[in-house]
């Protein structure tokens, strides 16, 4: 009986965790459908598009599940193409993609120099 009654309540957990996940919005804008998807806590996982044979179509931004930037890039017709940039802590990597292949990386992190200003 006991059993029964731990399988009872772990159903029930599962179900009322399932019913709290938000669903993806999508929008159809044109030749594109817009898409957001959520963290389970609600926050925005990834934005970004389909063209109308269902594959990655232009901007798509990630987030962590506190609403921060980890990746934001291109695709074209399924492809990775152009600079990607992805946030880990103080570091960004930008990636140079040509059809999802990687053909050249640049890493900074918070001691680098990125722009100097000659006051």
């Amino acid at each position: 009986m006991k059993k029964i009654v731990v399988l009872i309540v772990m159903l029930s957990v599962a179900f009322t965790y399932a019913q709290d996940k938000k669903e993806p919005k999508l929008e159809k804008k044109g030749e594109v459908t817009l898409v957001t998807y959520y963290h389970n806590n609600g926050e925005i996982q990834q934005k970004g598009a389909f063209n109308d044979d269902g594959k990655l179509q232009g901007e798509w931004i990630s987030f962590d599940n506190k609403g921060k930037k980890v990746a934001l890039g291109n695709y074209e017709n399924g492809k990775k193409v152009g600079k990607w940039f992805f946030w880990n802590g103080n570091s960004l990597s930008e990636v140079d993609y040509i059809d999802s292949k990687i053909v050249n990386v640049s890493e900074w992190d918070n001691k680098t120099n990125v722009a100097v200003n000659n006051k």
